[in-house]
C-alpha cells in the first residue's frame, strides 16, 4: 500500500488522506458514476459535475447536497486560503441532476493535513481551521436550525445586571461583544474571589437560553476544581427564572469516559479529556495533581488523533478555568482539537496566556482594584528568617545522625562518614532539621499578638508544606509548640487518611482546626473565607501558582461570619497576613502587591499628605489600603456621615479613585494625552500624568473629612493594643533601609566578583564585554539558580530594590527576576551609570538602531518588517537574544514563523537577527 501511495501524484495523495478523514467522520465516499444514496446518511461524491466543472467532493446528507470540498496537495498548506474563491464558486454552481438555485452552505478546503471551513450562513462568513471535517449528523442538525451559531450570537439580548458586580457585568458584556465579532478566543482576567465562576455560569446560561448553544465544556485541571464548579452550577439561580441552573439544563461532571448525549454542560478535567480522546483509562489520582507543579513533563507527548466518539464539533464553547496553567505543552493540543470558541478564566495571566488568547482581553480586574472595590481584602507580609532556613548547615564527620525512611518513617542511627554541607533548599526533602521547623513555628506563635493583636485564639491559618512528609513534621511540632491536641492542627492533602473534604469543611465552618497544613490540595480554587493567615514553609516555582496560593486569603467575610469560627474577632475580616518563612515574597513571583507599604504612617498623616500635594505611589497606595480596610468596619450610619462630608462620594468610590490614579495603564493613557498620541511618553510625562490623576482623586479630601475618618478609625480600633503592635512590628517588620541596602549592594558585588571566572554569564560581562550579546536565557537562569542555592538573601528583586534606593531612582519593576539580574549586572559592570530596567535598555537601543538604519543609504524597513522587528525586540526584553528556533514559538509561530520571516527579509534575515542581538544589548 505504501509503494502505491508513493507512486501517486501529490494531489491524489491528498485525496487519499481526505478520503480517510471523511470515512473516519462517518461519510461514505463514492465516485460520481456509482452513487448509492442508500449506503448511508452522509455521502461524499468525488468529481461531481457542476456547470463550472467537476467539484473535487460534493457532500450529501439525507440525499440533499449541503457542501463541497476543494482538495489541494499538502504543499498548498501555507496558501490554502487563496483557493476560497474557487471552492465558493463550486458551492454556488448548479449541480447536475439538482434544480436548486441556492448555494450550498458548507464549504471546505483541505490538503488532507490542513482543513479549513466556512459556513455561508454566518453574518460575515469567515473560514477557520478544523481538526477534521464535520460528521454528517452534525451538518444535518445545523441545516435544521434556522440560523448559524454565529448569527444567533449576534442576536443576544442586552444583559440584565441584577445581582451582578460591576466587574462581572463588564466581563460578560465584553465577552459577548467578542462573540459577535466572531473572535475565536477571549481572556477574562478577574481577581481571585471576585466571582469568576459565577460570571462564567451567567454567560453559559445566556448562551444556552438565547443562542441555543448545543453543548458547553467547563474545563478544569484538578478534580477539586471540577467538584466546586459542579456545586456552583447546582446553586446558580438566574435572575429571570425561579428554577436553578440544573433544573433547566443537564450538567454532567465527567468521572468516566462516558459523555452523556443529553448533557448541555460538561465539567471535566483536562487530564480526563486527554485520556478520553486517546481512548485510554485514567487513574483518578492523575486528576488530583495540579499540572503547574509537575516537575517532569513529556517533551514529545502522544498526539491527539480523531476520535469518532468525541468529534471536534462536540462543544460549541470551551471555558478554561485557571487557563494560565492548562493551555500549554501537552494540553494545548487537547483544547485546539475542538471546533469551539475558547474562553479563558484566570486571576494571573502571563505573557504566554495573552499570546494564546491573541491579546483579546475582554476584562481586566486585578487584585488591587478588587481590594479598592471591597470585593477582596488586601494583605501584609511578615517575614521570619532563620539561620539554617536561609544558609543551610553542615553535618560533622563522626557525629551520630538519625536516618528516616520517607514513607514508613522507620528510624535508625548511624555515624556520619565525613563533613556534609546541605543547602537551605534541601531542607525537608533530603535533610530534616526539626529545630528549624520548631524555630519558625515558635516565632509564629510568639509574634501572634503583634500580627493579630487582641485575639484570644490562633487565627485560621493555612501552612504550605513542601511534601507530605514535611506536612507531618509540621503538624506534630505545631501541636507541641501551641500545647494543643489533635483537632487543633490537621493535614489537608489527597494522601490523608481522614476524608480531606471533611477536614476542609471543618476548617471552613468549625472552630477546629485552627491550623491546616497542605502541600497543594487547597493551594488554588478553594474558598475558605475565615482564613486570615498564610504561612509559607515552602518556596514556589511558578509566579502564577504563588498568586493563586495567595488568593486563598483574599475572600471577604463580615463580622458575624468571622466570629462563628474566630469568636474574639473585633471587626469584619479587613486583611490577611502572609508569613514568609522561606523568602517566597522576596523574588519576582508576586504580580499583585500589598496596598499598604507604609504601615508605620498613620491614616491621618497619609490623608493630610495627599491633600497637601504628596503624589508618590507608595503614599497613595497605602492611603487606599487603609481606607479600604476601614470601609469593611463601617456601619450604615458611618457610611452616611462620610458620604455627606465627602460631597456625595462613598468611601468605596474614594478608594477606587485613588487606586485608579496609580494604575499604570491609566497613567500611560494620560501621559499620551499630555504628550500627544503619536509620541512615546517618558518618565517625566508619566510622573506628570500620575500627579494629575492623584490630584483629581485627592480633591475630595478636606480637613473636616480627614478628622471624621480618623475619629471613626479610632472608635473602631479602640480595643487594640497599639503600643505593643507598634514596638514589636517595627522591630520585626522594618529596619534601617539605607544601611540594609548598602549591605546588600556590597554582598551582591562581592558575589559577582568572586564568581566572575566560574559562571559563564559573569565571565562574558566582566572579562569579555564585547561578547555580551552571546549571553543566553539559559546562562542567566543558571546564574539565578546558583544565587538561589548559594546566597538566597541576594534574591534579584531584593537587590534591585536596594540599588533603586541607593541610586535614588524611581523606576518600574523589571519584567522578570532574570531581567532584574541582567540589569543589576549591567549596573555593577558600569554598562549603565544608574539602575535601568533591561526592557528600557532594549527599547532605547532599538530606537537608535532603527533610526541609524533608516538614516543610511540602504532601503528602509517596510511596515510588516517593522512589526517583526518589534516582536523580536519584545522577545529580547525577557530572553536576551533571539535564536532561529525561537521563530517557531509564540508569538512568532502565530505570525508565520521562520518561513514568514524569510519571506520578509530573504537572505538578509540571519544578518538582521545577529545585528539585533548585538545592537539591542549594547
Amino acid at each position: 500500500m505504501n509503494d502505491n501511495a508513493s507512486a501517486l501524484n501529490p494531489e491524489d495523495q491528498a485525496r487519499q488522506q481526505i478520503d480517510r478523514q471523511l470515512r473516519a467522520a462517518g461519510w461514505m465516499v463514492q465516485n460520481e458514476d456509482s452513487i448509492d444514496f442508500g449506503a448511508g446518511r452522509g455521502i461524499a461524491v468525488r468529481e461531481y459535475l457542476t456547470d463550472v466543472g467537476p467539484a473535487d467532493y460534493v457532500l450529501f446528507v439525507d440525499r440533499q447536497p449541503i457542501g463541497v470540498i476543494e482538495a489541494k496537495p499538502e504543499s498548498w498548506g501555507h496558501r490554502i486560503t487563496s483557493i476560497e474563491e474557487q471552492s465558493t464558486g463550486y458551492a454556488q454552481a448548479k449541480l447536475k441532476w439538482f434544480d436548486s438555485k441556492a448555494a450550498l452552505p458548507f464549504v471546505y478546503e483541505s490538503t488532507g493535513v490542513i482543513t479549513r471551513f466556512t459556513d455561508a450562513r454566518d453574518p460575515a462568513p469567515r473560514s477557520r481551521e478544523l481538526f477534521s471535517i464535520h460528521r454528517p449528523e452534525t451538518l444535518a442538525e445545523e441545516i435544521s436550525r434556522r440560523d448559524s451559531l454565529r448569527r444567533r450570537l449576534r442576536a443576544l439580548p442586552p444583559l440584565d445586571p441584577t445581582g451582578l458586580r460591576g466587574c462581572q457585568v463588564i466581563a460578560i458584556e465584553n465577552l459577548e461583544t467578542s462573540f459577535k465579532a466572531d473572535l475565536p478566543r477571549a481572556l477574562s482576567q478577574m481577581a481571585t474571589g471576585s466571582g469568576k465562576t459565577y460570571t462564567a455560569i451567567t454567560s453559559v446560561y445566556r448562551l444556552l437560553k438565547h443562542a441555543d448553544a448545543k453543548r458547553i465544556l467547563f474545563l478544569v485541571d484538578t478534580k477539586n476544581l471540577g467538584e466546586q464548579a459542579e456545586q456552583e452550577f447546582i446553586a446558580y439561580l438566574p435572575s429571570d427564572d425561579n428554577r436553578t441552573f440544573t433544573e433547566l439544563y443537564n450538567v454532567q461532571r465527567l468521572t468516566s469516559s462516558h459523555l452523556a448525549p443529553d448533557a448541555q454542560v460538561c465539567i471535566c478535567t483536562i487530564q480526563r479529556l486527554y485520556a478520553m480522546l486517546k481512548g485510554e483509562p485514567l487513574d483518578q489520582a492523575a486528576e488530583e495533581t495540579n499540572p503547574a507543579e509537575q516537575r517532569l513533563r513529556p517533551k514529545t507527548p502522544l498526539p491527539v488523533v480523531y476520535n469518532p466518539r468525541i468529534p471536534p464539533e462536540t462543544f460549541d464553547f470551551i471555558i478554561i478555568d485557571e487557563c494560565h496553567r492548562s493551555i500549554y505543552n501537552l494540553w494545548r493540543q487537547v483544547i485546539e482539537y475542538f471546533d469551539a470558541y475558547l474562553i479563558g478564566l484566570t486571576a494571573t495571566p502571563d505573557a504566554r496566556t495573552y499570546g494564546f488568547f491573541r491579546k483579546n482581553i475582554v476584562s481586566e480586574y486585578p487584585h488591587e482594584q478588587a481590594v479598592a472595590d471591597g470585593v477582596n481584602v488586601g494583605y501584609e507580609v511578615y517575614q521570619i528568617e532563620t539561620r539554617i532556613g536561609s544558609q543551610g548547615a553542615t553535618l560533622k564527620a563522626e557525629q551520630p545522625i538519625e536516618k528516616r525512611e520517607r514513607l514508613t518513617r522507620r528510624r535508625r542511627w548511624e555515624q556520619q562518614d565525613e563533613d556534609e554541607t546541605y543547602a537551605a533548599k534541601q531542607l525537608d526533602r533530603d535533610v530534616v532539621n526539626p529545630d528549624q521547623i520548631r524555630t519558625v513555628l515558635r516565632t509564629f506563635r510568639d509574634r501572634l499578638p503583634v500580627i493579630f493583636p487582641g485575639r484570644d485564639e490562633v487565627p485560621k491559618t493555612l501552612i504550605f508544606a513542601k511534601t507530605d512528609s514535611h506536612a507531618d513534621d509540621i503538624i506534630q511540632i505545631a501541636r507541641e509548640e501551641f500545647g494543643q491536641g489533635n483537632p487543633f492542627c490537621k493535614k489537608v492533602t489527597y494522601k490523608v487518611d481522614e476524608d480531606p473534604k471533611s477536614v476542609l469543611a471543618q476548617f471552613r465552618n468549625d472552630y477546629h482546626p485552627r491550623i491546616a497544613v497542605t502541600v497543594d490540595m487547597i493551594a488554588t480554587g478553594t474558598d475558605v473565607r475565615p482564613l486570615e493567615c498564610l504561612l509559607f514553609m515552602r518556596d514556589v516555582r511558578s509566579r502564577n501558582y504563588f498568586e493563586q496560593m495567595k488568593g486563598r486569603g483574599t475572600r471577604t467575610l463580615d463580622l458575624d461570619g468571622l466570629r462563628k469560627v474566630t469568636p474574639s474577632a473585633k471587626t469584619a475580616k479587613t486583611h490577611f497576613v502572609i508569613i514568609d518563612a522561606v523568602g517566597v515574597t522576596q523574588s519576582l513571583k508576586t504580580a499583585s502587591r500589598p496596598l499598604i507599604s507604609k504601615p508605620s504612617v498613620s491614616l491621618k498623616e497619609l490623608a493630610t499628605g495627599v491633600m497637601m500635594g504628596v503624589r508618590d505611589e507608595e503614599t497613595v497606595s497605602s492611603l487606599a489600603g487603609r481606607l479600604a480596610r476601614l470601609d469593611k468596619q463601617l456601619d450604615d450610619k458611618d457610611k452616611q456621615r462620610i458620604q455627606q462630608q465627602a460631597k456625595g462620594q462613598s468611601l468605596t468610590e474614594i478608594v477606587r479613585a485613588l487606586v485608579q490614579a496609580i494604575d499604570p495603564d491609566r497613567i500611560e493613557a494620560r501621559a499620551r494625552q499630555i504628550l500627544g498620541p503619536n509620541d512615546n511618553p517618558g518618565d517625566a510625562q508619566r510622573e506628570q500624568a500620575r500627579d494629575a490623576l492623584v490630584g483629581e482623586a485627592a480633591e475630595v479630601f478636606t480637613g473636616p473629612l480627614i478628622e471624621l475618618l480618623d475619629g471613626i478609625r479610632r472608635d473602631k480600633e479602640q480595643t487594640i493594643d497599639h503600643d505593643n503592635l507598634d514596638a514589636l512590628t517595627r522591630a520585626e517588620w522594618s529596619g534601617d533601609a539605607a544601611a540594609n541596602a548598602e549591605q546588600l549592594r556590597q554582598d551582591f558585588e562581592q558575589y559577582l566578583s568572586e564568581h566572575r571566572d566560574q559562571i559563564e554569564a559573569l565571565s562574558l560581562y566582566f572579562s569579555q564585554p564585547a561578547r555580551r550579546a552571546e549571553v543566553t536565557h539559559a546562562m542567566i537562569q543558571d546564574l539565578a539558580e546558583r544565587l538561589r542555592t548559594d546566597r538566597p538573601r541576594l534574591a534579584p528583586l531584593r537587590v534591585w530594590q536596594a540599588y533603586a534606593l541607593l541610586d535614588e531612582v524611581k523606576i518600574a519593576d523589571p519584567l522578570s527576576e532574570l531581567t532584574a539580574l541582567v540589569g543589576l549586572i549591567r549596573r555593577v559592570t558600569r554598562l549603565d551609570a544608574k539602575l535601568t530596567p533591561f526592557s528600557e535598555t532594549v527599547q532605547r537601543n532599538f530606537k537608535r538602531w532603527v533610526f541609524e538604519r533608516h538614516s543610511g543609504a540602504g532601503a528602509k524597513f517596510s511596515d510588516e518588517q517593522m512589526d517583526w522587528l518589534r516582536m523580536i525586540r519584545d522577545h529580547m526584553m525577557t530572553s536576551f537574544r533571539l535564536e532561529r528556533d525561537d521563530l517557531e514559538m509564540t508569538p512568532f509561530d502565530d505570525a508565520g514563523g521562520l518561513g514568514r520571516m524569510w519571506q520578509l527579509f530573504g537572505e538578509e534575515m540571519d544578518a538582521v537577527i545577529e545585528e539585533m542581538n548585538r545592537e539591542l544589548v549594547a
